[in-house]
């Protein structure tokens, strides 16, 4: 691949993820579902970087059923801890491609995410990766893994996509 090829194939991505963060980040539940692949994977690890999700203890892991089942969960309004619903706001950055495998591109990003609630105002810091596929001129999410920076303090109220 050239250079030219690796830098527009990068903004390709950058693009995708900031839609997969505004839809995240405007409550679009079904839009940014849309983005998943059928086998997807949505891990955020406890305690550090996260080694393997099947032995450790994770914040969040859930395959594609257990996704669409938090998407319903999340759009009929009565989840407590967001109501009302946080305003967030998620600046992506770092976005890099690190390799690929069979037909995924795997992605880094950095994410910071800010939420304002009437609980009050929290940041959080994320290392993401990602596992992407091109489908039709577009990507699909294979697998996202979202490491919290913080993961290593008690984390009280977390009832959005991260």
């Amino acid at each position: 691949m050239s250079v030219r090829d690796d830098l527009l194939l990068t903004r390709r991505i950058a693009q995708f993820l900031y839609r997969e963060a505004e839809y995240a980040d405007l409550h679009e539940y079904e839009e940014w579902e849309k983005l998943w692949e059928d086998d997807g994977i949505y891990w955020v690890p406890a305690n550090g970087d996260g080694g393997d999700p099947d032995h450790e203890m994770s914040i969040l892991y859930d395959n594609r059923s257990r996704i669409a089942l938090r998407v319903k969960q999340l759009m009929t309004g009565r989840r407590l801890a967001q109501s009302p619903l946080s305003r967030l706001s998620r600046s992506v950055s770092n976005v890099r491609i690190v390799g690929r495998e069979d037909d995924e591109i795997i992605v880094t990003a950095n994410v910071l995410i800010f939420e304002s609630h009437t609980r009050g105002e929290q940041t959080w810091g994320t290392r993401t990766e990602y596992r992407l596929r091109e489908r039709d001129d577009d990507f699909r999410i294979v697998r996202k893994k979202v490491v919290l920076t913080n993961n290593h303090k008690a984390l009280y109220t977390m009832a959005f996509l991260v």
